[in-house]
């Protein structure tokens, strides 16, 4: 019995120890960004992907019958069928600088 105890012992400091490193690890390299823009090339305009954005996307999935994927991970036609889609239901989330990003985006070509 004394055995056992002291090989439980060892293996629950073990794992203690594990789950202290590892933390850190898993709430930093896990965490994304909460908010970032993203470009919208057919209608030319910036939309902020952020919660509100997350609603509008998880309709989409749902009303074109799509399993979950990552926005990022879609394919160009999927992305520009989102953005068609999504300017059809609202676009209270555009900067508010359009002209600016797209005079900032011709710059760049």
């Amino acid at each position: 019995m004394h055995t056992f105890y002291k090989q439980f012992q060892r293996l629950l400091g073990s794992l203690l120890f594990l789950a202290v490193i590892a933390a850190p690890v898993a709430i930093t390299g896990c965490a994304e960004r909460s908010s970032y823009r993203v470009y919208d090339q057919d209608h030319h305009d910036y939309h902020q992907w952020n919660q509100n954005e997350v609603v509008f996307y998880t309709q989409w999935e749902n009303d074109t019958h799509r399993d979950h994927k990552d926005f990022r991970k879609r394919s160009g036609d999927e992305q520009r069928e989102y953005w068609t889609w999504r300017h059809n239901h609202g676009d209270q989330d555009r900067d508010n600088n359009k002209k600016k990003d797209r005079d900032h985006d011709h710059d760049h070509r």
